[in-house]
C-alpha cells in the first residue's frame, strides 16, 4: 500500500503542503483554528504518520541527544536521566542513556557510537580519561555538557554540586551532636574522579574547622564489593569510631547491610549520614539524616546548557561551571 505523503494530508485538508508542514513542527503562528482542525482531522482520516529520517535529513538534525552516566546504579544518576528526559521531551529531543560504568574504553566507544548515529549532542557523567577525545569533540563544535564531574584543562561546561560542602555540613551536623570520631567511606580512590577528591576535601575541612585530628585510618576506601569487610576491619579493630559519612547512596547501603547483619544499632552503635538523599531515608528505621543533591534541577540545567549549544552553535566554546547547593536532611540516624 503506497504511504500517505504530506502531498495527500493537504489535499485532504484543503491546504498547502507548507502549512501542514508548519503543522507538524507546530508553528501555529497565523494559522486558525479551523485550520489546525482540519489537518489534524486528515492526519487521522488517512493515518499520516511523519518520515523521521527524512526530516531529520531536511532539518540536519536527529532530535535525539545521548546521555552517558557513570554508573546508572546510583540513585543521583536516575534522577539526572529523569529530569533531562523531562526537559528534552518538552522541546521534542528524545534521549538514548547509555552506561559507561566508569570505564573510559566503554566511554569511548558510547561517544563514538552516538556521533555514528548523528546524535545532536551529549551529556556526560566523564570518566575523566579521555582528554584527547573530549578536546576533540571541542575542537569539533560539537555540543557536549558534563554533568558531576568536569574534567581539568578540558574547558566543557559542567554542572556539579558543591562537593565540598556537602561533607562540611555532615561534619558540622555530627559536631553538633557529640560526635568526635568520624570516618568517611569512598568508594576506590584510584583516579582523581572530582566528587571523590572534593568530598574528601570537605571532610578534612570540617574535622579541622572544629580542631579534630584527620586520621588516615578513617578515610576507609574500597571497592563496593570490599566496603563490609572493611567496616569490619574498623569496627572490630580498636578503633574509637562513633560516626561515618558514607560518600554516595552505594557505599550507604553496604553499610546498612552490615549494621542488620551484625544486629548493630543506629545512631547507638554508631551514627550516620549519606550523601544522596536515597528514596527510602524518611521511613528507613531510623529515618537517615541524609546531605541532598537537587538532582533533578542539576539535570535540567544540563539539558537546558546542551539545547542551548545545540540550537546556537557559536555558543559550543562557551565554558562555564555552575555550582549547585546541597541540603542537610536531618532525621534520626544522627
Amino acid at each position: 500500500m503506497k504511504p500517505v505523503t504530506i502531498a495527500d494530508v493537504a489535499k485532504y485538508a484543503e491546504v498547502s503542503k507548507s502549512t501542514v508542514s508548519q503543522y507538524l513542527n507546530q508553528r501555529y503562528d497565523y494559522m486558525g483554528e479551523k485550520t489546525k482542525k482540519r489537518i489534524e482531522e486528515a492526519i487521522k482520516e488517512l493515518g499520516y504518520s511523519p518520515n523521521i529520517v527524512a526530516r531529520s535529513l531536511k532539518q540536519k538534525s536527529t532530535m535525539t541527544i545521548g546521555v552517558i552516566v557513570a554508573n546508572i546504579l546510583h540513585v543521583f544518576s536516575t534522577q539526572v536521566i529523569r529530569a533531562i528526559e523531562d526537559y528534552c521531551n518538552k522541546s521534542d529531543f528524545h534521549i538514548i542513556v547509555c552506561n559507561a560504568d566508569d570505564d573510559p574504553a566503554k566511554e569511548k566507544r558510547y561517544i563514538d557510537m552516538l556521533r555514528a548515529k548523528q546524535v545532536d549532542g551529549i551529556i556526560a557523567f566523564p570518566t575523566g580519561d579521555n582528554v584527547e577525545l573530549y578536546n576533540r569533540l571541542i575542537k569539533d563544535d560539537y555540543p557536549i555538557v558534563f554533568i558531576d564531574r568536569n574534567v581539568s584543562d578540558v574547558p566543557i561546561s559542567t554542572v556539579m554540586l558543591d562537593n565540598e560542602k556537602a561533607s562540611r555540613l555532615a561534619i558540622d551536623e555530627f559536631v553538633k551532636k557529640g560526635y568526635r570520631n568520624i570516618a568517611m567511606f569512598t568508594p576506590p580512590l584510584k583516579r582523581d574522579i572530582n566528587p571523590r577528591v572534593e568530598r574528601i576535601k570537605g571532610y578534612k575541612e570540617g574535622l579541622k574547622k572544629h580542631n579534630l585530628s584527620f586520621h588516615s585510618k578513617y578515610l576507609v576506601s574500597g571497592e563496593i564489593s570490599e566496603l563490609q569487610g572493611k567496616m569490619d576491619e574498623i569496627l572490630q579493630g580498636s578503633n574509637h569510631l562513633d560516626a561515618i559519612l558514607a560518600m554516595n547512596d552505594r557505599v550507604l547501603f553496604e553499610i546498612l547491610k552490615y549494621a542488620k547483619a551484625n544486629q548493630l544499632r543506629i545512631p547507638e552503635d554508631f551514627a550516620l549520614i549519606g550523601i544522596d538523599d536515597v528514596s527510602f531515608a524518611s521511613f528507613y528505621s531510623p529515618a537517615l539524616t541524609t546531605i541532598a543533591q537537587p538532582a533533578f534541577e542539576m539535570g535540567k540545567k544540563a539539558a537546558e546548557l546542551l539545547l542551548e549549544k545545540i540550537k546556537n552553535k557559536d555558543m559550543t566554546c562557551n565554558y562555564e561551571i555552575h555550582r549547585f547547593e546541597p541540603e542537610l536532611v536531618v532525621r534520626s540516624s544522627c
